[in-house]
């Protein structure tokens, strides 16, 4: 493989988090992890090469969460199951889903990683995943960070690259302000919902005549126009 694989752990149990995203990097992948499948559905799933998907979680489950992948996001990105359910209707409910594979626990690290390189030998495994979003003329490269108008490199702030990349992967649904706040500025202690005001307004500048796309609606967010 020329590019490094990205894998995405979701489960609710730390110990076990930390433990694959050990022996999986241990293995050459990047892994990222998610404590819970609400904020999985918060990372760029497009750029993933494989979900790690834990069945039972305290929130939403990972039957769900993989519907979702499916039906919603429309990515064709590999799933494997993570659960103690073992019966055929659990495992057919996985598969229906969108689901590649089923490991059950408890189970040992080497089938892990035997089961994840086998899924990333398959075909659709082995490309670089798609990390363009686009509407019209602008372009958001996610890999290099980058966004492009009519062809034109446009320099934004990290802040207004993540709103932008946000609003493009959501095209056509209101985001929350406050949804916008938690996602983009999650690490960040003291913000209101008017830097998301602020934000959006450099943003519609620097895109030019698609600023008019993102369009706002008191009491819903922000969303970018299909």
């Amino acid at each position: 493989m020329d590019y490094t694989p990205r894998i995405l752990v979701v489960d609710d149990e730390q110990d076990l988090r930390e433990i694959l995203q050990f022996n999986l990097s241990s293995e050459g992948f990047h892994i990222d992890v998610a404590s819970s499948a609400e904020e999985a559905l918060t990372k760029p799933l497009e750029t993933y090469h494989l979900l790690l998907l834990d069945v039972m979680m305290g929130g939403m489950s990972g039957y769900k969460m993989a519907d979702l992948v499916r039906k919603e996001h429309k990515l064709d990105v590999p799933i494997i199951f993570l659960t103690a359910k073992t019966s055929e209707n659990d495992l057919l409910t996985g598969f229906n889903v969108g689901g590649d594979d089923y490991i059950v626990k408890p189970f040992s690290i080497k089938e892990v990683i035997v089961r994840v390189k086998a899924i990333l030998k398959r075909g659709r495994s082995t490309e670089q995943p798609n990390t363009t979003l686009e509407s019209d003329g602008v372009k958001v490269d996610v890999e290099s960070k980058s966004v492009t108008v009519d062809n034109e490199l446009v320099n934004l702030t990290r802040k207004e690259f993540e709103i932008l990349a946000l609003l493009l992967r959501n095209k056509g649904k209101f985001i929350s302000r406050q949804e916008i706040l938690d996602r983009v500025w999650s690490n960040d202690v003291i913000v209101t919902e008017r830097n998301v005001d602020v934000n959006i307004a450099r943003l519609r500048k620097k895109v030019g005549n698609y600023g008019n796309q993102i369009i706002g609606r008191s009491g819903y967010g922000y969303c970018f126009e299909k």
